[in-house]
């Protein structure tokens, strides 16, 4: 059969592969076991290989793309409208064939084994991150039910542990004493490994030039320079800065009927690290800026909300990477003034 794309809905176990040729008739909708897929698209004849972009999505592109075939990942909103009547295997196989073919469709690209393996480096560290307020919020809620009570913030953590390791006070009785040490246990043990994890993410920036560009932005440093490397395979897949900004969700969400258009706030699309970073080195840079300063961010801080101040200048940052990363050199202190 003359196989020219071939829609695959990738699960756990057992797969759905759709075939059609060029003027896209079907030859077949079949399942084949996972064990089996990789020998199965060895013996066909090079052809479009079409996928959704989700979990082991980049591990099947990378091998089907070996076997000589184009691999093709679209992002599971583009594929939903494809779908007919009910959501079953068949009909998603088939969804994903159909949505590739449209010419204006956009494709994720291929992620190699070491993007994805820097990647795994900040949602690991994010991870830990979550755990660690979990265990801070727990411990500081059964000490308040003694009365022992600290200021809010990260910084006043070490005193509640100190007081539970404290042996000479008698406000807590020994079995409360006794499952709050495990809970300040796993504290340090999630503050030594998030360390860990942010030292090699910083050693990893400081040795590979683009980071060190990157960095170069005021309010980009090494987490934020590297969660970009991580994220952005390549930045030229997007056509403009402002699709790159629009990517990490930085750009008003807009509805509009015929003449009549409303603006509202961020999409909060694409990727939420990558956007919390920008965000936190945004509002970095306009808390540290004067207000009787000349330039465009202590201007935007007189005039707009210091959040509205620091999104809208986490928008300009990421048009700036963007920049960047396609056009290389430095950071010009003027595009900010």
């Amino acid at each position: 059969m003359a196989v020219a794309t071939i829609g695959l809905d990738i699960a756990k176990n057992v797969f759905q592969v759709y075939g059609a040729d060029e003027a896209g008739e079907q030859l077949f909708n079949r399942k084949i076991a996972r064990t089996a897929i990789l020998d199965y698209f060895r013996k066909l004849p090079p052809c479009v290989v079409a996928m959704e972009s989700c979990a082991t999505a980049h591990h099947w592109g990378r091998s089907i793309a070996a076997l000589g075939h184009e691999v093709r990942l679209i992002h599971p909103t583009y594929v939903k409208p494809f779908v007919n009547r009910d959501k079953t295997d068949a009909n998603d196989a088939e969804a994903i064939h159909a949505a590739s073919s449209r010419k204006s469709m956009r494709f994720v690209p291929v992620k190699s084994a070491g993007h994805q393996a820097s990647t795994m480096l900040f949602k690991t560290r994010a991870l830990l991150v979550r755990q660690r307020v979990q265990a801070v919020n727990a411990l500081r809620a059964h000490l308040a039910e003694f009365g022992i009570v600290s200021r809010p913030g990260a910084a006043n953590v070490p005193t509640l542990v100190a007081a539970v390791r404290n042996r000479t006070n008698t406000i807590l009785p020994p079995q409360a004493r006794a499952a709050l040490r495990i809970i300040a246990k796993q504290i340090d043990r999630l503050s030594q490994d998030i360390a860990g994890l942010e030292k090699a993410l910083k050693a990893h920036a400081k040795a590979d030039d683009e980071m060190r560009r990157l960095m170069t932005i005021p309010g980009v440093g090494p987490m934020t320079a590297t969660a970009v490397k991580a994220f952005v395979p390549d930045a030229k897949i997007f056509k403009s800065a402002r699709h790159f900004a629009s990517w990490t969700g930085l750009t008003p969400r807009t509805l509009s009927s015929g003449e009549r258009t409303w603006t509202g706030g961020i999409t909060k699309r694409g990727n939420c690290e990558l956007r919390s970073l920008i965000v936190a080195g945004a509002m970095s840079v306009v808390r540290n800026t004067k207000e009787d300063a000349r330039s465009w961010v202590a201007s935007l801080k007189r005039r707009r909300p210091f959040k509205v101040a620091a999104v809208a200048l986490a928008n300009k940052i990421a048009r700036t990477i963007w920049a960047l990363l396609v056009n290389g050199g430095i950071y010009n202190p003027e595009l900010l003034a």
